[in-house]
């Protein structure tokens, strides 16, 4: 006498429904996690350069001081970009 055990049932369409959106729901969980790690260091960063005496800090304070000279130098660097390109 032998027993037939029956094929592995195939997963239906709800069933791969399913598992698609639970890995889509893992990718974007992941990618998430992923980003909120790089703007915590980007904010870090940029906390950092705003001590006294560093770049950001110093810039801030002439931008201050003379905004529009500031502006002046800004749009003469940004047309010397552009002409090189």
């Amino acid at each position: 006498m032998s027993i037939e055990t029956p094929p592995p049932l195939q997963p239906n369409m709800a069933e791969r429904a399913i598992d698609a959106a639970t890995d889509v729901s893992r990718t974007i969980t992941d990618v998430s996690a992923a980003l909120q790690s790089a703007v915590d260091r980007l904010a870090e960063a940029i906390a950092t350069a705003r001590q006294p005496g560093k770049p950001l800090s110093t810039v801030s304070a002439i931008t201050r001081e003379a905004p529009l000279a500031s502006l002046f130098v800004a749009f003469l660097f940004g047309v010397a970009i552009a002409r090189r390109r």
